[in-house]
């Protein structure tokens, strides 16, 4: 008997595994027992309304991996309900509150709850994109401008070649832009390709006539056209990595001039698809590796022995998009400036 129970030992400890980490999950001191969802909230916004670590929100949901990628959409008027039970602190869904006099038969997809703030994300959801090298040497391509004009702006004309038949709808315009260094292997995981402005194929043929619709900067010749497709309406559950990730920050993005980032800037990381990253995962940020000298050496500063410092963990970042071998994250918490060549690990 007693070898029986030694044997089932293990198998109770990996039962009882998932609820002691839901009731390990910290809650805010002031986390309200229902709230009322409002237009304009993020998922994000609301999970920090509860808990102190957003990123186990499917924990406290008891969400199951099919349903972290098929959430249940929340909407304007849903009412969540926290209960404190004793396996655990437990959020669901109770009856909905009519927020205005509007009818509504059903709830639109456009008007559930984004997880992170769309407007800050919007333009890196279509671009920048991440290509291989030489991965728009096929895409149609401006030979030539109207009245040999170098540089071309809203409604300036220019002409293509390689259009092909698909002349119909707006064209995006890009350039190669530059290449996204593996901070650590020196390795280039591919190049962002730069966006331009937007354009309109106004006549076919070999030339086809684009009409530039909208520029973001200056248009000339050699640059690339990609068609323009309906931007995917995500809805990914804030969570952390299924495994342990560690990577580093690329690049910042969002005018930064100092070359450092903050509180909702844009950074690329050098993990991707392959690595496992999954948008919805959310990554603490860490300072990198700090050297200091050592002040007890007995020698002059500029050759004392050199002592590294432990990473630092000081902010949060949640991954939005991802590539093959790179991925964009926004930051959502940061108590330093953020840095290119900082960590980025599983929080």
């Amino acid at each position: 008997m007693k070898n029986f129970i030694t044997a089932l030992l293990p198998a109770l400890a990996l039962l009882a595994a998932p609820l002691q980490a839901q009731r390990d999950i910290p809650l805010q001191e002031n986390a309200p027992d229902r709230y009322i969802v409002q237009k304009g909230d993020t998922l994000w916004g609301i999970a920090a309304k509860f808990l102190k670590q957003p990123w186990r929100w499917p924990e406290i949901w008891n969400l199951n991996k099919e349903q972290i990628a098929n959430p249940h959409r929340i909407y304007p008027g849903d009412v969540i309900v926290l209960e404190r039970r004793p396996a655990g602190p437990q959020l669901s869904l109770g009856p909905t509150v009519k927020l205005s006099p509007q009818v509504r038969s059903s709830p639109l997809e456009a008007d559930a709850i984004p997880p992170i703030p769309p407007r800050m994300i919007e333009p890196f959801l279509s671009q920048p994109l991440v290509i291989d090298p030489g991965g728009l040497d096929k895409a149609p391509r401006i030979i030539a401008t109207q009245e040999n004009r170098v540089n071309l702006g809203a409604g300036g004309i220019a002409y293509v070649t390689g259009m092909g038949s698909d002349t119909g709808g707006v064209w995006q315009i890009y350039r190669t832009g530059p290449a996204l260094i593996d901070p650590d292997t020196r390795q280039t995981l591919g190049f962002e390709a730069k966006y331009l402005g937007t354009g309109r194929i106004t006549s076919g043929g070999s030339p086809a006539t684009l009409q530039i619709v909208s520029s973001k900067e200056e248009i000339s010749t050699g640059d690339r056209l990609v068609a323009t497709g309906t931007p995917a309406v995500h809805q990914y559950i804030p969570r952390a990595p299924d495994r342990a990730v560690q990577g580093r920050i690329i690049a910042i993005y969002g005018g930064v001039s100092t070359g450092e980032g903050g509180r909702h800037s844009i950074i690329s990381l050098n993990r991707g698809r392959r690595d496992g990253i999954e948008s919805g995962h959310v990554l603490a940020l860490h300072r990198g590796a700090v050297l200091v000298p050592d002040p007890q050496a007995e020698v002059s500063r500029d050759s004392a022995p050199l002592i590294p410092l432990p990473p630092e963990r000081y902010g949060l970042a949640f991954v939005f998009r991802t590539f093959d071998a790179v991925s964009y994250a926004l930051v959502m918490e940061a108590a330093r400036p953020v840095s290119p060549g900082d960590l980025v690990r599983s929080p």
